[in-house]
């Protein structure tokens, strides 16, 4: 029923996300590893743990994940067989042990009335060798509402603490923003499908922060931008009807502030923004926005 899909590519953490896989106190799951040609061969390292818990382990050919790392998600995801629910683990994550215990436990109350599947996370900054505090969030909220809790910074929201319904995958996949930043955010916004996102709060999804994956990297913040312009041009245009005028403005302010970091503010774009900005009938924004000048 669950399958658990990690895209590997880096060794220097991936024992630890084994060992995790390894200590689930419930081993009614399925681990789908997809090897993107990475030059470090975890072979050795599977061997270790070929009778820890079910794999499967498919090395590809071409390297997807360095120009397309959506990709690379999906033809991993395309490894699984008939399981009906799916996580993608990063390979420098990892789960408390009783991550998977906690999905069968809950099933019977989230079972047809969700589509995705959302546990309790922490972020692990690897450079400070520091754990954050844990991320818990309501049992039961709008897709809309938890990412703008995310973009108010009151929560965070990554890729491996999320279970989806393969149903709603099949129907939607995820959209191709560059470095599939931002990917996951409109996944959970498109998976959804209207229907509430369901917390379990009893496990956590432990997300590493670091030097090696694109979160921690400061050499692709041009690349960052560019995706959440492209974002939020999306969720202005599609799903602006379910935030208030007020959260509309910030929206649109935060759209315009990448425009101006990525100076690519140009005329189409400047009437997009006033047409927004004049139907929320927001005075002092439209005035800030006239003042805007693009060094």
């Amino acid at each position: 029923m669950l399958a658990i899909v990690i895209p590997y590519y880096k060794l220097t953490f991936f024992e630890e996300t084994l060992q995790s896989l390894a200590a689930q106190t419930d081993k009614r799951v399925t681990v789908y590893i997809g090897d993107d040609a990475s030059p470090e061969n975890p072979s050795m390292l599977l061997d270790k743990f070929k009778n820890e818990f079910e794999f499967v382990y498919h090395r590809f050919e071409n390297n997807m994940g360095g120009t397309n790392l959506v990709k690379q998600w999906e033809r991993c995801i395309a490894m699984t067989n008939n399981e009906q629910w799916i996580m993608i683990l990063g390979d420098d994550d990892y789960l408390t042990d009783n991550v998977v215990e906690q999905f069968y436990i809950h099933y019977s109350i989230f079972n047809t009335k969700t589509n995705l599947i959302r546990f309790a996370s922490r972020t692990i900054v690897q450079k400070q060798n520091y754990k954050a505090a844990i991320s818990y969030h309501p049992v039961w909220e709008n897709a809309t509402d938890a990412y703008y809790r995310k973009f108010q910074k009151l929560t965070r929201s990554s890729l491996s603490e999320y279970v989806f319904l393969k149903a709603s995958y099949e129907r939607h996949h995820f959209y191709n923003y560059p470095l599939a930043w931002n990917s996951d955010d409109r996944a959970w916004l498109d998976f959804s499908e209207q229907k509430p996102i369901y917390s379990i709060n009893d496990s956590v999804v432990c997300v590493r922060l670091s030097d090696l994956n694109i979160t921690g990297r400061k050499d692709n913040l041009a690349l960052k931008s560019q995706s959440l312009i492209e974002f939020y041009t999306f969720l202005i245009t599609k799903k602006s009807t379910y935030y208030t005028k007020q959260q509309r403005i910030k929206i649109l302010r935060k759209y315009q502030s990448e425009l101006k970091n990525l100076k690519s503010f140009d005329f189409n774009k400047g009437l997009f923004l006033l047409w927004h900005f004049t139907i929320n009938m927001n005075i002092g924004s439209i005035k800030k926005f006239m003042r805007l000048k693009v060094k």
